[in-house]
């Protein structure tokens, strides 16, 4: 018999992050194993320049993911938040 596993999904925003930062980000994420990292389209009618390209970045994981592993996301995300500003939950 098995067992349905439970995931954790985090939806995460830095605001005015370009998308090549995003893209940078969501590559050292999946480095990880067992996360996987989507990036959602900005979906706001209006063009602004000064907004990111991406709406906000998708990370799913297991709810047993391993504390090492948990550790090393906060890490790059931290990583992150301090040279350019930081996550948000969306």
């Amino acid at each position: 018999m098995s067992t349905l596993q439970q995931t954790v999904t985090e939806k995460l925003i830095c605001k005015g992050l370009p998308l090549a930062v995003y893209r940078e980000v969501a590559a050292h994420l999946r480095q990880v194993q067992g996360i996987f990292v989507e990036l959602e389209p900005q979906r706001s009618p209006d063009f602004d320049y000064h907004q990111s390209q991406i709406g906000a970045m998708v990370i799913t994981y297991s709810e047993n993911f391993a504390e090492g592993d948990r550790q090393n996301i906060e890490k790059i995300l931290a990583f992150y938040a301090e040279r350019h500003g930081e996550w948000q939950q969306k």
